[in-house]
């Protein structure tokens, strides 16, 4: 079917459409395929690359709750986009990460191996030479299972130490 077939449809295919925001976003998964490509006709510029149904669907919901409650302030576009580009969320508080000078060098034994990290100015971790975002990812590297960052470099307590030394010391 060539795209111009399918820009003919919406006239026929899309009029049965339910009124309601919530009985169009309903019956999104149940539309043919012909139809369901007339309405991302209807709403978008071109096709996207890549064809999987699920995917159509998500952004043709976000798109008609977009036409129906109006689109995200620009300032939350303009943030949105910045740690789209970044990585980095801004204001977030990463706490005992945040106290790091720039140059430090964290030390921890781990399997009688000494594993060196140094932060980064841009807030990074560097370890054998590789940037992470974070000191979680870095103890995740070095044990192979999930970690606290802090926790493992000894920068932050867990709740449950903090716990017990109140309890001894009670």
């Amino acid at each position: 079917m060539t795209r111009k077939t399918i820009q003919a449809l919406p006239a026929t295919a899309l009029q049965s459409l339910p009124s309601t925001l919530a009985s169009q976003l309903a019956e999104l998964p149940h539309l043919p395929s012909p139809s369901l490509w007339a309405l991302w006709d209807l709403h978008f510029e071109r096709r996207p690359a890549h064809h999987h149904r699920t995917y159509l669907e998500s952004r043709l919901a976000y798109k008609l709750q977009e036409n129906a409650l109006g689109g995200l302030p620009t300032t939350v576009r303009r943030k949105l986009e910045k740690i789209g580009e970044t990585g980095l969320i801004p204001g977030l508080d990463k706490q005992a990460d945040s106290r790091l000078v720039p140059g430090t060098t964290l030390v921890r034994e781990f399997n009688g191996i000494a594993h060196r990290v140094t932060v980064l100015p841009d807030g990074r971790f560097e370890w054998r030479g590789q940037p992470y975002k974070s000191l979680s990812g870095v103890a995740r590297a070095i044990t192979g299972t999930p970690w606290s960052g802090p926790v493992f470099f000894g920068l932050k307590t867990t709740a449950r130490k903090s716990k017990s030394s109140l309890e001894v010391s009670a």
